[in-house]
C-alpha cells in the first residue's frame, strides 16, 4: 500500500488544481451509513428504496418524510462530525493549491470540516425546497416538523436532495470543475450512481492523472492510473505522513 500511497502524494505535489468527486464511503467514519452499498445499505435493509422517489414524495408526503429520516437521521440531530477524509481534503485545500469537492453525499460536510469549494451533486440533507414556489428560505424549526410545510405558500417542503426521478443539475458545475482541474481523484464512491460517474471516463480521455481510493473495487477501476482498495481513515493517515502534515 504505502508505495501506492508514494504514487498518490506524487500526484498531489505535481497538480495545481486537484478535483475530489467522493461518495458515501468517505462518510462512514463519521458513523453515516451507505445507504446505497449492495450488501450492508441501509435502504436495502429497511425496503425503503422507493421512499426515495419524487414520485412517492407527490403520492403521500407524510410516508416519505417518515422514511427519509429513518435513513437520514444526522438531518435533524447534527450529530454527525467530519472525519479524517473529509479533514484531509480541507487541509489539502488550505495550501496554495486549488482542491474542488464534488460530492454525490448529502451531509454537509465537507464544508462542515472546512473545503471551500464543494459542489453537491446530489443536493443536502441540512436545507429544505418548496416544489410549488421554489422558496429556500426556511428555519431550523421546519426540519423537526413530522411534515414540513412552506411558510411562504403552504406546500410541503421537500428536502433539497435529487430524488430519482429527479435531473442532477449540479452536473454541468462539475464538468466545469473537471475542465479547469488537472489531477482527479475518487474517495469512497462505488461509481454506480450516474451521471458523475462520468467524470473518470472524461478524465481519461482527457489523459488526466487519476486515483481511486475505495474500500471495494469498482467496475470502473481500470479507468484510473492508481487504485487503492482500503480504509479511508488508513489511507488519510500514511498520505499525511508522507506529506508531513500534522497528525489529525
Amino acid at each position: 500500500m504505502s508505495d501506492v500511497i508514494d504514487e498518490l502524494a506524487a500526484q498531489w505535489r505535481a497538480c495545481r488544481h486537484l478535483l475530489v468527486l467522493t461518495g458515501a464511503g468517505l462518510s462512514t467514519e463519521s458513523g453515516i451509513p451507505d445507504v446505497r452499498s449492495a450488501t450492508t445499505g441501509q435502504i436495502r435493509q429497511s425496503g425503503c428504496a422507493d421512499a426515495l422517489s419524487l414520485r412517492f414524495f407527490q403520492q403521500d408526503p407524510a410516508a416519505f418524510w417518515s422514511a427519509f429520516r429513518t435513513l437520514f437521521p444526522f438531518g435533524t440531530t447534527g450529530s454527525a462530525s467530519p472525519d479524517a477524509g473529509h479533514r484531509l481534503l480541507a487541509q489539502l485545500a488550505a495550501t496554495d493549491k486549488t482542491v474542488t469537492v464534488v460530492t454525490q453525499n448529502i451531509d454537509g460536510l465537507h464544508q462542515r470540516a472546512g473545503s471551500p469549494h464543494v459542489i453537491e451533486a446530489h443536493g443536502s440533507v441540512e436545507r429544505l425546497v418548496c416544489p410549488a414556489c421554489l422558496c429556500r428560505d426556511h428555519d431550523a424549526t421546519c426540519q423537526v416538523q413530522p411534515v414540513p410545510h412552506c411558510h411562504c405558500c403552504g406546500e410541503v417542503l421537500k428536502p433539497d436532495v435529487v430524488l430519482h426521478g429527479e435531473p442532477v443539475e449540479a452536473m454541468d458545475a462539475a464538468l466545469a470543475a473537471l475542465a479547469e482541474a488537472d489531477c482527479l481523484w475518487v474517495m469512497g464512491s462505488s461509481l454506480e450512481a450516474g451521471p458523475v460517474n462520468q467524470l473518470p471516463a472524461l478524465a481519461r480521455h482527457w489523459r488526466m492523472p487519476s486515483a481511486l481510493v475505495n474500500l471495494q473495487p469498482t467496475a470502473l477501476d481500470s479507468r484510473f492510473d492508481l487504485c487503492l482498495h482500503r480504509p479511508i481513515g488508513e489511507v488519510c493517515a500514511k498520505f499525511r505522513q508522507i506529506l508531513g502534515f500534522d497528525s489529525d
